[in-house]
């Protein structure tokens, strides 16, 4: 199953409806198709979506949606979700409508979901509930262009949400029911939650490959689960085996570099493997900028990304826009008036011009501290005593 594109009506924070399209808008010439994932007929998904803006900007917040949106078509109670909490300034009286189209199978499906707030007759706890919920599909072969790639108006309605079905959980989506006859999912590996936590999120042995690349001096790095505790050993080139009992505990003996880095190509691994999706929040953090490109060049290439997984992720750093060779898969992130996200490709045209340069300038508008926080900074410092 594959995500085309993810929609979300009625946010208090965001100033208009926010859309993540995950197919390439421009046009895909002979070079793109080497890195890019082919759906059906002329229809591609781009291997790595960057957010970037200033600080403050909402990124952390968009990547949460997709997460959200994610557990929700994988059959997480909504409540159950861990980055739901962008949905706590709910409105009491509008609903939200997510909206998701994703592809299996030739057919495509669109799946409305409106989400709203009850209180609990229990505990009187506020608790949110799914409203109203409908699926449509409909088979590629309707689809003549990619501006109807979206367009349902004719479409059939698959599934509705009964309010009488007591079997349904009300916080779980009716997409329980195709995911289970079709024995299908979505892999979601979100790092967001250790963008301020540093430690290491996966168990098992470590590949000796990425150990390596990340450092050197690094012979041999497992984590095993026992009774209470995790089993940690780890073993530098001729020193003795150090045994541990934390995942915590690595930090006296590793760079937060390598271990950010075992977790994120990790992610990656798993991502590759399934297909599907890493989302990492702040993506520079704590790596050199090397290590980042290569991350970003290993989704690119399709002799390692075999089943089209995305690297979803955010960044301050401009210049790892330049990794990228179109403009249809970064969006530049605002927050004026609400949070905006436009696709660097609906400002730029031109794939050429160096994306990193047009960044920095401000030709974009919002994407550079104002002259005057600027000014009025430097006036506090030089008033210090």
């Amino acid at each position: 199953m594959k995500i085309l594109k993810l929609s979300i009506e009625g946010l208090q924070n965001f100033k208009d409806t926010m859309e993540v399209d995950f197919v390439a808008q421009q046009r895909v010439d002979d070079d793109d198709r080497i890195q890019m994932f082919h759906v059906f007929s002329n229809v591609y998904i781009n291997p790595t979506l960057a957010f970037i803006g200033i600080n403050a900007s909402g990124k952390t917040t968009i990547l949460k949606l997709i997460s959200f949106f994610i557990g929700l078509l994988n059959n997480e109670p909504i409540n159950n979700i861990s980055s739901k909490e962008f949905l706590y300034d709910l409105d009491n009286i509008k609903n939200t409508i997510f909206t998701a189209y994703f592809y299996h199978n030739n057919v495509i499906y669109k799946l409305e979901t409106v989400v709203g707030k009850k209180i609990n007759s229990i505990d009187g706890n506020t608790k949110l509930v799914i409203m109203d919920e409908t699926l449509w599909s409909k088979e590629v072969c309707k689809v003549k262009t990619k501006k109807s790639l979206y367009d349902f108006t004719d479409a059939q309605v698959k599934m509705r949400r009964d309010k009488d079905e007591k079997y349904l959980m009300e916080d779980v989506s009716i997409i329980v029911a195709i995911n289970k006859k079709q024995d299908t999912n979505f892999f979601l590996c979100d790092m967001s939650e250790f963008t301020d936590h540093n430690m290491l999120n996966v168990l098992g042995q470590y590949p000796k490959e990425i150990l390596t690349f990340l450092d050197p001096s690094i012979e041999n790095l497992s984590c095993e689960p026992t009774e209470k505790k995790v089993d940690i050993r780890l073993k530098f080139y001729g020193k003795d085996e150090i045994v541990l009992n934390s995942p915590l505990a690595l930090n006296r003996y590793l760079s937060s570099g390598t271990i950010k880095g075992l977790s994120v190509f990790m992610g990656a691994v798993f991502s590759f493997v399934e297909g599907g999706y890493l989302i990492v929040d702040e993506l520079e953090n704590h790596f050199n900028r090397e290590i980042v490109s290569t991350l970003i060049r290993f989704f690119m290439d399709k002799k390692i990304n075999k089943k089209g997984a995305t690297l979803i992720f955010s960044t301050h750093y401009s210049e790892l826009l330049d990794e990228f060779n179109r403009n249809d898969s970064i969006y530049i992130i605002k927050n004026k008036e609400g949070i905006t996200a436009e696709k660097l490709s609906g400002i730029l045209k031109r794939n050429d011009i160096k994306k990193s340069e047009v960044y920095d300038s401000d030709f974009l508008g919002g994407t550079v501290p104002t002259y005057e926080s600027y000014i009025a900074l430097k006036k506090s410092l030089a008033s210090l005593r």
